[in-house]
């Protein structure tokens, strides 16, 4: 029998610690103007590389792969009404319909992300024998270009990466300036600053950790060169792409972007418009910019003309100013924390799921999830097929709300950077113990609870106040397993969709300082433990996943998903759809959305039947149906390769081979 993976630990002045029961130590290797052009045109793009990459896009577009049935009653395109300026506004990213796809068969290898030309550059790298990490990096680069409203060279990532033994975790989330304090969102009347106002311009951008983290990554597990991997996204911003659908109404119902008078120019039609679908768009100056870095490494953008370009456009922001510096930038350094894995048990058979630890709140907040739901009679309670597909009973879904507001109460009491803060108890495990989850599941009823309150997981209480309640939003997800086993699980990051409405060089600056607490203690004084403070980072929901069989350590899935706090939900959701109920990767992500909060029960609008919606009130919750966008992607293993699983509900697609 093969042991476990391994847990690889973090240097010792991290303080997140593995849920394993006994980790082991691995020792870790080392560690101007945008133009577009051709606006209303649908021109073919030319040469090699790019006729690849867009006839591979089209192929698994059209389903060419092999695919199981589909569950009865999901009905194959759901289009909803263009969302409104105000809806776009209140979303992570407004969805653009409900196209239903057939989830993609592989044998060899596989490469899942929210576009098609970042998929199919993915592939591109897979089949030139370049390692999962070194997919992941041309993935993500063509992710700044293609997808600029979810991540990029301007935001932040966490990555899960297992190399056939090991579980290893890499820590590239943005960090506030050492210029800000607990204050940094506070106006001039002495009370937090409106989110929206907050979030457009130079005051919610920290310093960005993508590219020093892939670039950390690519040092230990990288197989091509680094300069190779970024020939995909540099053909494309060169010779242009077509304006999808979904980017340009993102454009279009965006209040803000046009507020850069960069971005404005790059976006925008001179009617004032979003450009059309199907423009060719290039982009110059990140062709330029990737140019830079495919040869001089990261030290050009952390350092020099690209560096200069960042904190210009930060600090000297019309009428929200921010305080990043040069110094800021060259002083980052990504982070390895040690993975949080938790047993988990479905259907007789024992797994090991694995998750970042924090500053992420959400393994923490999914095995608290799963592990409440496990002392409950959810397992009893299997989904229904109905008129609308699929969809979990009335019941199941009054536990699910149930487990995750606790969860979401801890999350809100306690977690934060741990560089930072100390986790009860002085290790986060407390939060996962399986007693502590017991009692927590007592506190379930037969009716919606009052009000969910954090617990006290360990003897000596951390004395923080919980964190109100405010907006969290999108970003990207890529999972991909390679022809040796390799696997990365990717979430991606520039906050809210265009992030601060900044563009820069080609690329949008993140907004990520707004995920932070407005206030830096409660209206007792209580310190909350998601303040601001200069070098942290803030809390986040996104949930990397990778997940083994416990008792072989065969590598099981690779799942995650973009979409602010609710990344938390839909990443349960897929994961027990997956592992109690027995769906495939693509049918679990088509399992409609729902989450759960303190003011009411979130379902995706059009998916549940009103019998379900009815029994839901009677219990005592407030149902809100809404718009619920997800960007689901995953991979499992089969017995003969792989299955990949991606979004209906947005632009991705699985390739492989």
């Amino acid at each position: 029998m093969t042991p476990p993976p391994t847990i690889a630990t973090a240097p010792a002045a991290a303080l997140s610690r593995s849920m394993s029961a006994s980790p082991e130590q691995s020792p870790s290797r080392s560690a101007g103007a945008t133009a577009r052009v051709d606006a209303g045109t649908r021109r073919p793009m030319a040469g090699p590389s790019l006729t690849a990459l867009a006839c591979s896009a089209l192929l698994v577009l059209a389903g060419c792969q092999s695919q199981p049935p589909a569950p009865q009653g999901i009905s194959s395109t759901f289009t909803g009404n263009t969302p409104t300026a105000q809806q776009a506004a209140m979303q992570p990213e407004s969805g653009s319909g409900y196209t239903r796809k057939p989830g993609w068969a592989t044998q060899t290898y596989a490469v899942a992300a929210a576009n098609p030309l970042a998929t199919a550059a993915g592939d591109q790298v897979l089949k030139s024998g370049g390692s999962a990490v070194d997919a992941a990096i041309a993935v993500q680069l063509v992710l700044t270009l293609v997808e600029p409203q979810s991540s990029g060279l301007g935001g932040g990532a966490f990555l899960m990466h297992f190399d056939g033994k090991t579980v290893e975790a890499y820590d590239g989330r943005e960090t506030a300036p050492r210029e800000a304090d607990g204050r940094l969102f506070i106006g001039a009347d002495g009370k937090p600053m409106p989110f929206q106002q907050a979030v457009v311009g130079g005051r919610s951008v920290g310093t960005p950790g993508l590219l020093k983290m892939l670039e950390q990554v690519h040092q230990a597990h990288g197989k091509l060169p680094w300069a190779a991997l970024f020939a995909p996204a540099i053909n494309l911003s060169e010779r242009g792409f077509p304006v999808s659908q979904r980017l340009h109404t993102l454009i279009e119902t965006d209040p803000s972007l046009r507020s850069d008078p960069v971005a404005a120019r790059y976006f925008y039609g001179a009617d004032g418009h979003a450009l059309p679908v199907g423009t060719i768009l290039r982009n110059p100056e990140l062709t330029q910019t990737l140019r830079q870095i495919a040869a001089g490494g990261s030290k050009v953008f952390y350092q020099g003309e690209i560096a200069q370009a960042m904190v210009d456009k930060v600090r000297n922001h019309p009428t929200n100013p921010g305080r990043l510096s040069l110094a800021d930038l060259s002083a980052y350094q990504p982070k390895k924390r040690t993975p949080l894995c938790a047993d988990y048990s479905a259907n007789s058979k024992p797994y090991l799921i694995c998750g970042f630890p924090p500053p992420s709140s959400g393994m923490l907040a999914i095995g608290q999830i799963l592990g409440i739901l496990g002392n409950t009679d959810a397992a009893l309670q299997p989904p229904q097929a109905t008129a609308q597909g699929v969809v979990p009973s009335a019941n199941w879904l009054h536990l699910y709300s149930e487990a995750a507001r606790l969860a979401f109460a801890d999350r809100a009491a306690y977690i934060g950077d741990p560089d930072f803060v100390q986790a009860p108890g002085g290790d986060w495990r407390s939060l996962l113990a399986p007693g502590y989850l017991l009692e927590r599941s007592r506190l379930i009823g037969p009716q919606r609870m009052p009000a969910a309150t954090a617990g006290q997981p360990a003897p000596l209480r951390v004395g923080y106040a919980p964190m109100p309640p405010q907006p969290e939003y999108g970003t990207s997800h890529i999972s991909i397993i390679d022809k040796d086993g390799n696997a990365v699980a990717m979430t991606t990051t520039i906050e809210a969709a265009f992030g601060s409405r900044q563009m820069v060089k080609g690329f949008m600056l993140n907004n990520e300082l707004t995920d932070f607490s407005f206030t830096p203690t409660d209206a007792s004084g209580q310190p909350i433990a998601n303040s601001v403070q200069p070098g942290k980072r803030p809390r986040s929901s996104m949930s990397p996943t990778l997940v083994f069989d416990r008792n072989s350590g065969q590598l099981l899935a690779s799942v995650g998903s973009p979409g602010g706090a609710a990344i938390i939900h839909y990443t349960a959701k897929t994961l027990y759809g997956m592992l109690n109920w027995g769906l495939n990767a693509q049918h679990a992500i088509d399992l409609p959305n729902f989450g759960a909060s303190e003011t009411g029960l979130p379902v995706e609008a059009g998916r549940f039947p009103p019998a379900t919606l009815a029994t839901l009130r009677q219990r005592g919750h407030d149902v809100k149906e809404q718009e619920m966008t997800s960007g689901l992607q995953a991979i499992e293993r089969t017995g003969t390769g792989y299955f990949g699983g991606a979004d209906p509900r947005r632009e991705g697609v699985v390739m492989g081979d």
